[in-house]
């Protein structure tokens, strides 16, 4: 084997392994996210444990996917596709952390939440199952460097949206009918606001995807619901 030939073998070797760490965390904040929502609309106490306890696994591959991409930057002067890939991979690499932050926020809400019987969670439930989703398909949009799930990802977080102008509106009755509801809807106000910023960092992933994959940038107004156009995060 040539000198030559070993460093093309090794710097593929250091690009799947940047992958294998994104699959990681991807696979680690779906479950993180999806036993957040079981706390919350189940009232899983497990699941409410187990949550916040995946954050310093997830922090800890950010931090090796980080180091290693920079190291990729610096000694192997990657061009083209593969240089926009890991250019993407420092960015999306944050949004699954902060994806992580956001589900664990939800799973300690959930161990303080004590709710009325009158309250309902099937908007609630609606919503989280529509961010899992999108999330599932952002993490399979990644891996498998698909442009077109990712615009399809992009395209979903419209009705995310709306799914979190109308828990913002139903929670805020349920307080103006009874102070009683108070406390419980502002922690599932807060929970709500949880979910949509996880769909929002979702759709940065697809962004991040698309980018890697075509060298192109969507557009920097997202499609909008309820709340009207909003830019990039």
């Amino acid at each position: 084997m040539t000198e030559a030939t070993h460093t093309v073998k090794s710097y593929e070797q250091e690009l799947e392994r940047l992958r294998g760490l994104m699959a990681r965390m991807g696979g680690l904040v779906e479950r993180q996210t999806a036993r957040a929502v079981s706390a919350i609309v189940d009232r899983d106490e497990e699941a409410a444990a187990e949550a916040p306890e995946l954050d310093p696994e997830v922090d800890s591959l950010e931090r090796e996917a980080e180091a290693l991409a920079i190291r990729i930057l610096a000694l192997r002067s990657p061009m083209a596709v593969d240089l926009r890939e890991i250019v993407a991979a420092l960015k999306i690499t944050g949004d699954l952390e902060r994806i992580g932050d956001y589900a664990s926020s939800i799973a300690r809400r959930a161990m303080k939440l004590e709710m009325e019987n009158n309250l309902s969670l099937i908007g609630l439930r609606n919503m989280g199952r529509l961010v899992q989703e999108n999330l599932r398909r952002g993490i399979d949009a990644l891996t498998q460097r698909d442009r077109d799930r990712a615009i399809e990802v992009w395209q979903s977080d419209t009705a995310v949206d709306e799914l979190y102008t109308a828990m913002f509106r139903e929670l805020v009755t349920y307080m103006m009918e009874d102070p009683r509801n108070i406390g419980a809807c502002i922690h599932l106000l807060f929970v709500a606001k949880n979910l949509e910023r996880i769909g929002d960092h979702t759709t940065n992933i697809a962004e991040r995807v698309y980018y890697a994959a075509t060298g192109e940038m969507l557009p920097s107004v997202r499609p909008r619901g309820g709340l009207g156009p909003t830019t990039v995060a």
